[in-house]
């Protein structure tokens, strides 16, 4: 049993999906040691100033256009509680299980930092939710992503107290039920804790990590189920040569025309086909370094973005103490631009790999374009063969052009003008996710067309790694000799993929 110990500042994109995905909660989460030190200091600090006249944003003072008004302290726990109960505006189908867990991990692990001026309890608290298996029924949307995503964490914070709704063994209950069945007690939110659970980036970070994590395995292998086409459709690897490549040295297109040398390497079709008289081979073929290079190369800032996203303090206002003095200030760091902004680019990054590869999928059954039988079919006009498929793949590559219109370009004045400029981070993160979904289906598409033109090339064998890939798909998917219901046969592919069998 591994345990994760959170610190506010060294949690991976890899931790969180083992513990968004840890459906069996084998992984416990707890805080480290050194975080309490820091936390239980801006706490003590937090705590000396509430008998004191000096307003303080969100601690003795309403919120937002409210801020002005003055709250008395024997009603400053009361002034949380009201705060999760009236944010709680959450409209939509729920976040998935995954993204829950996911969004209470970041929560708890930015309150690690110890600027937040919250309790050890608090967190303790939130990571008991994790450890327990409740999860906050989240609405997904409703969110404009500053000051962070309060409407669906203020979801995720009435849990917490003992309100709202919660899944617990897979049922939807109410949240008292939920902890009660957990063996849980409601939390008893103090001075700044309620804001301080619902100010900041963690339902769009979270979305967009394990959107992220997806559309990085689907990049690796965007390449295999082309280097399978172009096998299928006996192509040339000539444009992935080195030397091509060292001339305009993007690290992306460098690392994809390598990895398609290596796919490629000592296939028998490839061989067979050396001195044909095809001088070139379209575009979607020869420029995969290219088209997925920068696809890789945008992936890799969404990593950074997200790597410093997730282990940031996105709190407001937030907390510094050294020694016997601090100070408590008043920013922006739950303003979601950063994150929308990535999103954003995933979208369209991801959405070049459908394209490029709906248009392998239509070299594979356009008879024009290529040696193959019509549709792939083995007995055309009785067999419509995978005319349709590439139609579906069209669809998704079209519903993917207009999802890709940047949300983060977006702002909507809120809160009486006092939150004038707003990310809509949680909307991009939102889109990305169905825009991975739908890539990843198209290039499950892909990688079913282009086994079955393999078909077509035998008694010749493609290379050792497509062959491998070509078998994988086999155990599930049986070559097709006529029409059959072929979303089975997707899904069957697309579920090989998510099983992570194709990453090679």
């Amino acid at each position: 049993m591994k345990q994760l110990l959170i610190d506010g500042k060294s949690l991976t994109l890899e931790d969180i999906a083992v513990v968004a995905y840890d459906i069996d909660h084998k992984s416990p989460v707890k805080l480290a040691p050194k975080a309490r030190a820091k936390m239980q200091e801006s706490r003590n600090f937090i705590e000396s100033k509430l008998g004191g006249k000096e307003p303080i944003y969100g601690v003795n003072t309403g919120f937002g256009l409210l801020s002005k008004v003055r709250i008395d302290n024997d009603k400053l726990d009361q002034l949380q509680v009201n705060l999760l109960r009236s944010h709680a505006v959450g409209i939509g189908s729920p976040l998935s299980e995954a993204e829950t867990r996911a969004s209470i991990l970041l929560r708890a692990n930015t309150l690690a930092a110890g600027h937040s001026g919250v309790s050890i309890a608090l967190v303790e608290a939130l990571l008991a939710l994790l450890n327990k298996g409740v999860h906050p029924w989240i609405p997904e949307q409703g969110s404009v992503g500053a000051c962070g995503d309060l409407a669906p964490l203020a979801h995720l914070a009435l849990v917490l107290i003992g309100e709202g709704r919660a899944y617990f063994g897979g049922k939807l209950m109410t949240g008292a039920k939920a902890l009660a069945k957990a063996r849980l007690k409601p939390y008893k939110v103090m001075a700044k804790e309620g804001l301080s659970l619902i100010n900041g980036t963690q339902i769009m970070t979270a979305v967009g990590t394990l959107t992220f994590l997806r559309a990085d395995a689907l990049a690796y292998m965007a390449d295999l189920a082309g280097a399978m086409t172009i096998e299928a459709l006996a192509g040339s690897a000539a444009p992935f040569d080195e030397d091509i490549q060292r001339i305009r040295p993007h690290e992306g297109q460098i690392e994809v025309a390598a990895h398609m040398r290596e796919l490629l390497r000592d296939s028998q079709i490839m061989n067979s086909h050396i001195n044909c008289d095809k001088v070139q081979d379209p575009y979607s073929l020869r420029c995969i370094p290219q088209v997925h290079g920068i696809v890789r190369d945008s992936l890799r800032h969404v990593r950074a973005v997200l790597e410093t996203e997730v282990n940031s303090v996105t709190d407001n206002p937030l907390v510094f103490v050294k020694g016997k003095t601090g100070k408590i200030i008043n920013g922006g760091n739950f303003h979601g631009e950063y994150v929308a902004i990535a999103m954003d680019q995933l979208c369209i990054a991801v959405a070049e790999l459908a394209n490029i590869s709906e248009r392998r999928l239509e070299k594979l059954i356009n008879p024009a374009l290529s040696d193959l039988p019509a549709f792939l079919a083995k007995e055309g006009g009785l067999n419509s063969g995978f005319m349709i498929v590439q139609v579906a793949a069209a669809s998704l590559v079209s519903e993917n052009k207009v999802l890709c219109h940047p949300a983060s370009v977006d702002s909507i004045p809120t809160s009486a003008d006092k939150e004038d400029h707003v990310s809509m981070g949680t909307i991009a993160a939102r889109k990305a996710r169905t825009v991975v979904e739908n890539t990843w289906n198209v290039i499950a598409m892909e990688f079913f067309g282009a086994s079955q033109g393999l078909e077509f090339r035998k008694p010749l064998r493609a290379s050792r790694h497509v062959d491998k890939a070509y078998q994988t798909i086999r155990k599930r998917v049986r070559p097709v000799d006529e029409d059959r219901a072929f979303y089975v046969d997707m899904q069957a592919i697309a579920e090989i993929m998510r099983q992570g069998e194709l990453l090679l």
